[in-house]
């Protein structure tokens, strides 16, 4: 009786364990990306907060959206506004008297000089295309969403711009290129639509 007790209290144990190797957590670790502290510090992969993601494949800092009204709040829009092309202060923010385009949250984020950067920008169509990532995450964008938080289903601006425009918006004659992340696919728009932004900078060296 007391061997069947004990056999019975091994199994329990042993079956306990096997539900506890189960259900601990995957390490957050991703050879393509590295968490950036504000002050431009490499961060482990389950520190934080993280300012910056950089990019090992492209040899790029992105921008880290946040959720608490600064100037790279994630719900922040801008029309696209460059070197005196485009179309100014058609987006929606609380950091400018007016509202927003593309070149405040450059030349602020410049000022600030997030993660020791000073060569803030848009990035190409290029380089946002190559942050599609396969979701196996039900409702999540196309990303990788454990390092890029608080962005959006919805379109960021990229630089490329002077684009034919067609349809409806014809008459406008020329836009810049976003990229939509629910899917990661390009489409152009008129420089006065109000779109999302996400900021890079070159690296001249790794972290």
């Amino acid at each position: 009786m007391k061997k069947r007790i004990l056999i019975s209290l091994f199994l329990i144990v042993g079956l306990l364990y096997l539900g506890a190797l189960q259900t601990s957590p995957t390490p957050l670790t991703d050879p393509n990306w590295q968490k950036i502290s504000s002050q431009g510090q490499p961060l482990g992969p389950w520190q934080g907060p993280w300012a910056c993601i950089f990019d090992k494949r492209q040899q790029l800092f992105w921008e880290t959206k946040t959720d608490d009204e600064s100037i790279h709040d994630g719900n922040w829009t801008y029309s696209w506004f460059q070197n005196g092309i485009g179309k100014e202060n058609h987006g929606d923010c609380y950091f400018e008297d007016k509202r927003c385009d593309t070149d405040d949250l450059i030349r602020r984020t410049n000022q600030q000089q997030l993660c020791g950067q000073t060569q803030w920008r848009l990035p190409t169509q290029a380089e946002l295309l190559a942050l599609k990532q396969t979701q196996d995450r039900p409702g999540q964008i196309a990303i990788t969403t454990d390092y890029f938080i608080h962005m959006k289903h919805g379109d960021y601006w990229s630089s490329t711009h002077h684009q034919p425009l067609s349809g409806i918006f014809g008459h406008l004659k020329h836009g810049a290129v976003a990229v939509n992340m629910t899917d990661v696919s390009a489409v152009t728009l008129p420089y006065r639509n109000a779109a999302f932004v996400i900021l890079v900078s070159e690296a001249s060296s790794a972290p």
